[in-house]
């Protein structure tokens, strides 16, 4: 499938919701627990995409769209959440989220088309689009958001009993960082 921004932006534009249905209101054993030694609960990927908001997506396109190639960007901490979450509720995080990502989504329909071709330097990657780091943004809050739903499906593995040979969700190794 080609990017295509519009369709971007119809997607990411869900992703608020999504994540506010799944976890308002939900169990705290739900969001905190994880899939095992090294692994994250939901409230940690619901941090992680916070975070995400605040340095990667949106930052890293302006740096494209305004420095090209020379003017790196700089590197990201992908485990900044344990630090700044520290004291968050679990429903407080879901309303940081959404209003970030909403702040954000304004910052992208602002992206013309003609622009997606502009590169820029990631620090590992190399040279990257625009096009290829939205495309990366809409996988990466779409595999988040699966990730949240698989951790928290985890917590009911025993309570299933039999029904576990059913549920792939549940055979899933969990991702260790």
């Amino acid at each position: 499938m080609e990017f295509e921004l519009d369709t971007a932006i119809e997607i990411l534009k869900r992703a608020p919701a999504t994540l506010n249905e799944i976890v308002r209101d939900a169990p705290n054993e739900l969001l905190t627990g994880n899939e095992g030694e090294g692994t994250w609960c939901a409230f940690d990927v619901i941090g992680h995409l916070i975070h995400g908001e605040e340095t990667d997506w949106i930052p890293r396109a302006k740096i494209i769209i305004e420095y090209a190639t020379s003017r790196p960007f700089g590197p990201y901490d992908r485990f900044a959440q344990f630090e700044k979450s520290k004291g968050k509720t679990a429903n407080e995080l879901p309303d940081t989220f959404e209003k970030l990502w909403k702040k954000n989504i304004k910052e992208l329909e602002r992206i013309t088309p003609d622009k997606l071709q502009l590169r820029g330097t990631h620090p590992s990657l190399g040279e990257v689009t625009l096009s290829e780091l939205l495309s990366a943004w809409v996988v990466y809050a779409l595999d988040h958001i699966g990730q949240i739903v698989r951790v928290m499906s985890k917590q009911y593995t025993e309570a299933v009993g039999p029904w576990k040979a059913y549920l792939s969700i549940l055979s899933f190794k969990g991702i260790t960082y």
